[in-house]
């Protein structure tokens, strides 16, 4: 599981991110938080998942790349569509982990375990 750097975070949880990133690498629960990840398949744009989600042993972990962080189903919808927003008015397309990575690069950023 890897997390973006420059995470994107619901407004009701801004002050309480480092915290909640803490809880889910290391396994506490966190009940009603919400993790977006980049689409897990080709059908997909974002990958919407309850953090209790990642507490299964048999969940795939290894290949999630975590890009915004909610508390709630409506605010994990509402910052997932910004990021969608965010990527096509800036692109013209939907290429959401291109733009991510070319965002990376130019700030210096990147992702981390």
């Amino acid at each position: 599981m890897t997390w973006y750097d420059e995470l994107y975070v619901g407004d009701s949880i801004i002050h309480k991110t480092k915290k909640i990133i803490w809880k889910i690498r290391h396994n506490a629960g966190q009940p009603n938080i919400y993790v977006i990840a980049l689409a897990s398949n080709d059908h997909n744009l974002l990958d919407i998942i309850p953090a209790r989600e990642l507490l299964q042993k048999a969940y795939p972990k290894s290949g999630l790349r975590i890009i915004g962080l909610a508390k709630g189903y409506e605010e994990a919808v509402e910052v997932a569509a910004s990021i969608i927003d965010e990527v096509y008015q800036n692109t013209g397309s939907f290429g959401i982990q291109s733009y991510l990575k070319e965002r990376a690069a130019n700030r210096e950023g990147g992702w981390q375990s």
